[in-house]
């Protein structure tokens, strides 16, 4: 895709959402914390569904720790991987209240030190909570980067690195969730609702659907 056509393309994704976010549910940037490594090969609304009765009783790195890892654990069983992942997020608070004060750290490399914490995790926080530029590539941006031909690559790391180099500055801060959100309700794994898509002469992708799959496109993409 040319540079023309990304402009274009991002033009229009700000015109119709111009302050995109996550769809994670949180009060602060310890919660989004842990929202985002429970989300991991989850769905945002199953993450949801968990922490809401989980930060009510414990939405603070000391009562996390105070929980244990089976107690964390009993909150988020509905969740894959959830023993492994309260195991990660029990540490990670403790890591927090010992090295910095309970507080979630700004610098990338503290960040990915954390349990449970990758690269992916670490580029929402930055972008989310600290206001950073960052493009975290999870499935549904590789795929759109991929079939749109917006930035094609083998790997998550090849996509991320040719979304900042092709991604125009102005657009940087929210590309990350504008991608996601087109992904999870337009360009879709299986049935993408091209039809709906407001990027559809943009895209190069060759195999278009021609017709309007059941259901509709949500309006926040």
């Amino acid at each position: 895709m040319n540079p023309k056509k990304i402009r274009t393309l991002f033009e229009r994704f700000a015109a119709a959402n111009p302050a995109p976010t996550t769809e994670l549910e949180y009060k602060t940037p310890f919660q989004l914390l842990v929202a985002v490594i429970l989300s991991a090969q989850a769905t945002d609304r199953g993450v949801n569904l968990a922490t809401r009765r989980l930060f009510k009783e414990a939405g603070t790195p000391e009562a996390i720790v105070a929980l244990g890892e089976e107690g964390l654990a009993d909150y988020v069983k509905t969740i894959g991987l959830y023993k492994s992942k309260a195991k990660n997020v029990v540490a990670m608070s403790r890591i927090l209240l010992e090295k910095h004060g309970g507080q979630v750290p700004s610098a990338r490399e503290e960040l990915e030190a954390l349990p449970g914490v990758g690269r992916k995790t670490a580029n929402v926080i930055l972008n989310t909570v600290f206001g950073q530029p960052t493009i975290a590539v999870d499935t549904h941006i590789f795929r759109v980067a991929n079939r749109t031909g917006l930035a094609p690559g083998k790997d998550v790391k090849a996509v991320e690195e040719k979304l900042i180099k092709a991604v125009p500055p102005e657009f940087r801060l929210h590309a990350h969730h504008w991608l996601i959100l087109h992904g999870r309700y337009v360009c879709k794994a299986r049935k993408p609702d091209c039809p709906l898509c407001p990027i559809r002469d943009l895209c190069e992708y060759r195999d278009k659907t021609q017709t309007q799959p059941a259901g509709h496109a949500d309006p926040r993409r």
